[in-house]
Protein backbone atom coordinates (compact mmCIF):
# COMPACT_ATOMS: atom_id res chain seq x y z
CA UNK A 1 0.00 0.00 0.00
CA UNK A 2 1.13 3.53 -0.69
CA UNK A 3 0.83 6.35 1.82
CA UNK A 4 -1.80 8.13 -0.26
CA UNK A 5 -5.17 7.23 -1.74
CA UNK A 6 -7.98 8.70 -3.79
CA UNK A 7 -11.18 9.93 -2.17
CA UNK A 8 -14.31 11.61 -3.48
CA UNK A 9 -15.22 14.75 -1.59
CA UNK A 10 -17.18 17.98 -1.81
CA UNK A 11 -15.80 21.35 -0.63
CA UNK A 12 -19.35 22.72 -0.31
CA UNK A 13 -22.97 21.70 -0.87
CA UNK A 14 -23.96 20.61 -4.36
CA UNK A 15 -23.33 17.54 -6.48
CA UNK A 16 -21.59 19.78 -9.02
CA UNK A 17 -18.78 20.27 -6.48
CA UNK A 18 -17.82 16.56 -6.32
CA UNK A 19 -14.09 16.09 -6.89
CA UNK A 20 -11.62 13.22 -6.74
CA UNK A 21 -8.77 14.13 -4.39
CA UNK A 22 -5.41 12.62 -3.44
CA UNK A 23 -5.22 12.41 0.36
CA UNK A 24 -3.14 10.56 2.98
CA UNK A 25 -4.22 6.96 3.51
CA UNK A 26 -5.68 6.59 7.03
CA UNK A 27 -4.15 4.40 9.74
CA UNK A 28 -6.12 2.05 11.98
CA UNK A 29 -6.06 3.47 15.52
CA UNK A 30 -6.91 1.53 18.66
CA UNK A 31 -10.30 -0.14 18.21
CA UNK A 32 -10.34 0.50 14.45
CA UNK A 33 -9.94 -1.54 11.29
CA UNK A 34 -8.40 -0.28 8.06
CA UNK A 35 -10.58 -1.42 5.17
CA UNK A 36 -9.77 -1.55 1.48
CA UNK A 37 -13.09 -0.45 0.04
CA UNK A 38 -14.29 -2.70 -2.77
CA UNK A 39 -17.80 -1.40 -3.41
CA UNK A 40 -20.12 1.39 -2.35
CA UNK A 41 -23.85 1.57 -3.06
CA UNK A 42 -25.84 4.78 -3.25
CA UNK A 43 -29.07 5.61 -1.47
CA UNK A 44 -31.54 8.40 -2.20
CA UNK A 45 -30.34 10.05 1.01
CA UNK A 46 -26.75 10.26 -0.25
CA UNK A 47 -27.68 12.59 -3.08
CA UNK A 48 -29.84 14.74 -0.81
CA UNK A 49 -27.05 15.08 1.78
CA UNK A 50 -24.60 16.30 -0.86
CA UNK A 51 -27.16 18.69 -2.35
CA UNK A 52 -28.69 20.24 0.77
CA UNK A 53 -27.21 18.42 3.84
CA UNK A 54 -30.68 17.11 4.92
CA UNK A 55 -30.15 18.99 8.17
CA UNK A 56 -26.82 17.30 8.91
CA UNK A 57 -23.95 19.43 10.20
CA UNK A 58 -21.33 18.51 7.61
CA UNK A 59 -17.62 19.14 7.91
CA UNK A 60 -15.98 20.08 4.60
CA UNK A 61 -14.39 18.66 2.62
CA UNK A 62 -17.06 15.99 3.01
CA UNK A 63 -16.97 12.44 1.65
CA UNK A 64 -20.46 11.05 0.86
CA UNK A 65 -22.17 7.63 0.88
CA UNK A 66 -23.04 5.33 3.78
CA UNK A 67 -22.91 1.80 2.34
CA UNK A 68 -19.58 0.02 1.97
CA UNK A 69 -18.23 -3.49 1.44
CA UNK A 70 -14.52 -4.17 1.74
CA UNK A 71 -11.64 -6.22 3.10
CA UNK A 72 -9.73 -5.66 6.34
CA UNK A 73 -6.07 -4.87 5.61
CA UNK A 74 -4.97 -3.83 9.11
CA UNK A 75 -6.38 -3.89 12.65
CA UNK A 76 -5.74 -1.48 15.46
CA UNK A 77 -4.88 -2.33 19.05
CA UNK A 78 -7.62 -4.18 20.91
CA UNK A 79 -9.64 -5.27 17.88
CA UNK A 80 -11.02 -8.81 18.24
CA UNK A 81 -14.14 -8.72 16.01
CA UNK A 82 -12.12 -8.87 12.79
CA UNK A 83 -8.79 -10.02 11.45
CA UNK A 84 -6.81 -9.12 8.35
CA UNK A 85 -8.49 -10.62 5.27
CA UNK A 86 -12.03 -10.56 6.68
CA UNK A 87 -14.81 -9.24 4.45
CA UNK A 88 -17.05 -6.70 6.15
CA UNK A 89 -19.82 -4.16 5.70
CA UNK A 90 -20.33 -0.76 7.26
CA UNK A 91 -23.37 0.03 9.40
CA UNK A 92 -25.42 3.19 9.07
CA UNK A 93 -25.73 4.41 12.65
CA UNK A 94 -22.39 4.77 14.44
CA UNK A 95 -22.56 2.92 17.74
CA UNK A 96 -26.16 1.62 17.69
CA UNK A 97 -25.47 -2.06 18.36
CA UNK A 98 -28.85 -3.21 19.69
CA UNK A 99 -31.69 -2.26 21.96
CA UNK A 100 -33.88 0.82 21.98
CA UNK A 101 -33.29 3.31 19.16
CA UNK A 102 -30.70 5.97 19.88
CA UNK A 103 -31.10 9.57 18.83
CA UNK A 104 -29.19 10.74 15.76
CA UNK A 105 -26.98 12.80 18.07
CA UNK A 106 -26.11 9.70 20.12
CA UNK A 107 -25.58 7.47 17.05
CA UNK A 108 -24.97 9.75 14.05
CA UNK A 109 -25.26 8.31 10.54
CA UNK A 110 -22.19 7.58 8.48
CA UNK A 111 -22.33 9.48 5.22
CA UNK A 112 -23.69 12.60 6.90
CA UNK A 113 -22.96 14.06 9.34
CA UNK A 114 -20.09 11.57 9.75
CA UNK A 115 -17.77 11.16 6.75
CA UNK A 116 -18.83 8.55 4.21
CA UNK A 117 -17.23 5.70 2.31
CA UNK A 118 -16.37 6.90 -1.20
CA UNK A 119 -12.63 6.35 -0.78
CA UNK A 120 -10.10 3.67 -1.60
CA UNK A 121 -9.52 3.06 2.12
CA UNK A 122 -11.43 3.88 5.28
CA UNK A 123 -10.41 3.52 8.92
CA UNK A 124 -13.47 2.85 11.03
CA UNK A 125 -14.25 1.51 14.51
CA UNK A 126 -14.62 -2.26 14.40
CA UNK A 127 -17.83 -1.96 16.44
CA UNK A 128 -19.42 -0.10 13.52
CA UNK A 129 -18.99 -3.03 11.11
CA UNK A 130 -20.42 -6.50 10.49
CA UNK A 131 -19.11 -9.58 8.69
CA UNK A 132 -20.21 -9.64 5.05
CA UNK A 133 -22.56 -12.35 3.77
CA UNK A 134 -20.88 -15.43 2.38
CA UNK A 135 -23.21 -15.73 -0.61
CA UNK A 136 -22.78 -12.31 -2.22
CA UNK A 137 -20.13 -10.40 -4.13
CA UNK A 138 -18.80 -7.17 -2.66
CA UNK A 139 -20.98 -5.14 -5.01
CA UNK A 140 -24.11 -7.06 -4.01
CA UNK A 141 -23.24 -6.96 -0.32
CA UNK A 142 -22.71 -3.20 -0.36
CA UNK A 143 -26.44 -2.72 -1.01
CA UNK A 144 -27.52 -4.20 2.34
CA UNK A 145 -26.70 -1.76 5.19
CA UNK A 146 -29.37 0.86 4.45
CA UNK A 147 -31.91 -0.29 1.84
CA UNK A 148 -32.18 -3.97 2.76
CA UNK A 149 -32.08 -3.30 6.50
CA UNK A 150 -34.81 -0.68 6.18
CA UNK A 151 -37.09 -3.22 4.49
CA UNK A 152 -36.13 -5.84 7.08
CA UNK A 153 -36.95 -3.51 9.99
CA UNK A 154 -40.32 -2.55 8.51
CA UNK A 155 -41.47 -6.08 7.74
CA UNK A 156 -39.79 -8.37 10.25
CA UNK A 157 -38.00 -6.70 13.13
CA UNK A 158 -40.90 -4.33 13.86
CA UNK A 159 -43.67 -5.62 11.58
CA UNK A 160 -43.61 -9.31 12.58
CA UNK A 161 -44.60 -10.38 9.08
CA UNK A 162 -46.05 -13.88 8.72
CA UNK A 163 -46.71 -16.16 5.77
CA UNK A 164 -50.07 -15.26 4.29
CA UNK A 165 -49.86 -11.56 5.08
CA UNK A 166 -50.37 -9.07 2.26
CA UNK A 167 -47.71 -6.39 1.73
CA UNK A 168 -48.07 -3.30 -0.46
CA UNK A 169 -44.76 -1.99 -1.77
CA UNK A 170 -44.62 1.41 -3.46
CA UNK A 171 -42.15 1.97 -6.29
CA UNK A 172 -39.14 -0.02 -7.47
CA UNK A 173 -36.17 1.55 -5.68
CA UNK A 174 -33.76 -0.33 -3.47
CA UNK A 175 -35.90 -0.56 -0.31
CA UNK A 176 -39.00 -1.52 -2.30
CA UNK A 177 -37.37 -4.37 -4.23
CA UNK A 178 -35.72 -5.74 -1.10
CA UNK A 179 -39.18 -5.72 0.50
CA UNK A 180 -40.56 -7.69 -2.45
CA UNK A 181 -37.81 -10.30 -2.21
CA UNK A 182 -37.80 -10.64 1.57
CA UNK A 183 -41.58 -10.78 1.92
CA UNK A 184 -42.02 -13.28 -0.92
CA UNK A 185 -39.26 -15.51 0.48
CA UNK A 186 -41.22 -15.70 3.73
CA UNK A 187 -44.56 -16.61 2.19
CA UNK A 188 -46.24 -13.19 2.02
CA UNK A 189 -48.37 -11.92 -0.84
CA UNK A 190 -46.85 -8.78 -2.35
CA UNK A 191 -48.68 -6.06 -4.31
CA UNK A 192 -46.41 -3.50 -5.96
CA UNK A 193 -47.39 -0.07 -7.28
CA UNK A 194 -45.47 1.66 -10.05
CA UNK A 195 -46.10 3.94 -12.99
CA UNK A 196 -44.30 1.50 -15.33
CA UNK A 197 -45.74 -1.76 -16.64
CA UNK A 198 -42.21 -2.92 -17.45
CA UNK A 199 -41.05 -2.39 -13.87
CA UNK A 200 -44.16 -4.11 -12.53
CA UNK A 201 -43.40 -7.14 -14.73
CA UNK A 202 -39.81 -7.24 -13.45
CA UNK A 203 -41.02 -6.99 -9.85
CA UNK A 204 -43.37 -9.91 -10.41
CA UNK A 205 -40.39 -11.93 -11.62
CA UNK A 206 -38.77 -11.16 -8.25
CA UNK A 207 -41.73 -12.50 -6.31
CA UNK A 208 -44.49 -9.88 -6.33
CA UNK A 209 -47.95 -11.37 -6.80
CA UNK A 210 -49.79 -8.40 -8.33
CA UNK A 211 -48.93 -5.00 -9.74
CA UNK A 212 -50.95 -1.77 -9.89
CA UNK A 213 -50.01 0.89 -12.44
CA UNK A 214 -50.68 4.08 -10.48
CA UNK A 215 -50.55 6.22 -13.63
CA UNK A 216 -53.70 4.43 -14.78
CA UNK A 217 -55.12 3.86 -11.30
CA UNK A 218 -54.09 6.94 -9.29
CA UNK A 219 -56.48 5.93 -6.50
CA UNK A 220 -54.50 2.71 -6.18
CA UNK A 221 -55.96 1.86 -2.79
CA UNK A 222 -59.19 0.82 -4.50
CA UNK A 223 -57.27 -1.84 -6.44
CA UNK A 224 -55.65 -3.08 -3.23
CA UNK A 225 -59.07 -3.43 -1.64
CA UNK A 226 -60.32 -5.35 -4.69
CA UNK A 227 -57.31 -7.68 -4.71
CA UNK A 228 -57.80 -8.46 -1.01
CA UNK A 229 -61.59 -8.91 -1.14
CA UNK A 230 -62.06 -5.72 0.85
CA UNK A 231 -59.74 -6.74 3.70
CA UNK A 232 -56.80 -4.51 2.87
CA UNK A 233 -53.09 -5.18 3.39
CA UNK A 234 -51.47 -5.96 6.72
CA UNK A 235 -48.31 -4.06 5.75
CA UNK A 236 -47.85 -0.98 3.58
CA UNK A 237 -44.48 0.62 2.85
CA UNK A 238 -45.20 4.32 2.40
CA UNK A 239 -42.55 5.80 0.14
CA UNK A 240 -44.07 9.08 -1.10
CA UNK A 241 -45.46 11.10 1.80
CA UNK A 242 -47.96 13.94 1.37
CA UNK A 243 -51.47 12.98 0.32
CA UNK A 244 -50.32 9.49 -0.62
CA UNK A 245 -50.56 8.59 3.07
CA UNK A 246 -54.34 8.94 2.79
CA UNK A 247 -54.36 6.31 0.06
CA UNK A 248 -52.15 4.05 2.18
CA UNK A 249 -54.55 4.47 5.07
CA UNK A 250 -57.51 3.48 2.89
CA UNK A 251 -55.55 0.43 1.67
CA UNK A 252 -54.38 -0.88 5.03
CA UNK A 253 -56.24 -3.66 6.83
CA UNK A 254 -57.90 -3.14 10.19
CA UNK A 255 -55.13 -3.28 12.76
CA UNK A 256 -52.48 -3.17 10.02
CA UNK A 257 -49.38 -1.01 9.88
CA UNK A 258 -48.03 1.66 7.57
CA UNK A 259 -44.25 1.99 7.63
CA UNK A 260 -43.24 5.50 6.59
CA UNK A 261 -39.91 5.22 4.79
CA UNK A 262 -39.75 7.73 1.96
CA UNK A 263 -40.57 11.33 1.18
CA UNK A 264 -40.32 11.23 -2.58
CA UNK A 265 -43.33 13.51 -3.07
CA UNK A 266 -43.42 15.52 0.16
CA UNK A 267 -41.73 15.82 3.55
CA UNK A 268 -45.19 16.23 5.11
CA UNK A 269 -47.82 13.58 5.89
CA UNK A 270 -51.53 14.22 5.26
CA UNK A 271 -54.24 11.81 6.38
CA UNK A 272 -57.72 11.97 7.97
CA UNK A 273 -57.65 11.17 11.68
CA UNK A 274 -61.05 9.45 11.66
CA UNK A 275 -59.87 6.99 9.01
CA UNK A 276 -56.84 6.21 11.17
CA UNK A 277 -59.00 5.68 14.23
CA UNK A 278 -61.52 3.60 12.30
CA UNK A 279 -58.82 1.28 10.97
CA UNK A 280 -57.00 1.13 14.34
CA UNK A 281 -53.88 1.16 12.21
CA UNK A 282 -50.32 1.92 13.24
CA UNK A 283 -48.19 4.48 11.43
CA UNK A 284 -44.50 4.12 12.25
CA UNK A 285 -41.38 5.82 10.99
CA UNK A 286 -38.58 3.53 9.84
CA UNK A 287 -35.00 4.75 9.84
CA UNK A 288 -32.66 1.81 9.11
CA UNK A 289 -31.74 -0.18 12.26
CA UNK A 290 -29.05 -1.43 14.66
CA UNK A 291 -26.00 -3.59 13.95
CA UNK A 292 -27.59 -6.72 15.43
CA UNK A 293 -30.56 -6.47 13.05
CA UNK A 294 -28.18 -6.18 10.08
CA UNK A 295 -26.47 -9.37 11.24
CA UNK A 296 -29.86 -11.13 11.42
CA UNK A 297 -30.69 -9.91 7.92
CA UNK A 298 -27.37 -11.16 6.55
CA UNK A 299 -28.05 -14.61 8.02
CA UNK A 300 -31.43 -14.63 6.27
CA UNK A 301 -29.87 -13.49 2.97
CA UNK A 302 -27.35 -16.33 3.11
CA UNK A 303 -29.99 -18.88 4.11
CA UNK A 304 -32.44 -17.99 1.31
CA UNK A 305 -29.89 -17.14 -1.37
CA UNK A 306 -31.45 -13.75 -2.08
CA UNK A 307 -29.51 -11.68 -4.62
CA UNK A 308 -29.89 -7.89 -4.48
CA UNK A 309 -31.16 -6.15 -7.60
CA UNK A 310 -28.51 -3.85 -9.07
CA UNK A 311 -29.60 -1.48 -11.81
CA UNK A 312 -26.10 -0.44 -12.86
CA UNK A 313 -22.51 -0.67 -11.64
CA UNK A 314 -20.12 2.26 -12.16
CA UNK A 315 -16.37 2.53 -11.83
CA UNK A 316 -14.69 4.63 -9.16
CA UNK A 317 -13.92 7.38 -11.67
CA UNK A 318 -17.62 7.56 -12.62
CA UNK A 319 -19.09 8.74 -9.32
CA UNK A 320 -20.76 11.86 -10.83
CA UNK A 321 -22.46 9.64 -13.42
CA UNK A 322 -23.61 7.30 -10.65
CA UNK A 323 -25.20 10.18 -8.72
CA UNK A 324 -26.85 11.42 -11.91
CA UNK A 325 -28.39 7.96 -12.41
CA UNK A 326 -29.55 7.99 -8.80
CA UNK A 327 -31.30 11.28 -9.43
CA UNK A 328 -33.11 9.91 -12.50
CA UNK A 329 -34.36 6.91 -10.54
CA UNK A 330 -33.27 3.29 -10.67
CA UNK A 331 -34.77 -0.19 -10.65
CA UNK A 332 -32.99 -1.42 -7.55
CA UNK A 333 -29.55 -0.18 -6.52
CA UNK A 334 -26.69 1.84 -7.99
CA UNK A 335 -23.26 0.41 -7.12
CA UNK A 336 -19.76 1.86 -7.46
CA UNK A 337 -16.89 -0.61 -7.68
CA UNK A 338 -13.92 1.13 -6.11
CA UNK A 339 -11.24 -1.03 -7.71
CA UNK A 340 -12.81 -0.68 -11.15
Amino acid sequence: MTDTMKRWETPALGLHTLRLADVPRPIAKAGEVLVRVEAVSLNYRDGEVVENSMGADLTFPFTPASDMAGTVVAVGEGVTRFKVGDKLLSTFFAGWVDGAPLSWSEAPPQGGPLPGMLAEYVATPAEWCVHAPLSLTAGQASTLPVAALTAWMALFELGHLHAGHTVVVQGTGGVSLFAVQLAAANGARVIITSSSDEKIARAIELGATHGINRSRVPEWHTAVQALTDGRGAEHILEMAGGDNLTRSLHAVANGGRISVIGLLESDQLNAPVMALLGKRASIIGISVGPRRALEDLIAMIDRHGIEPVIDHTYGFEQVPEAFAHLGRGAFGKIVIEVGR
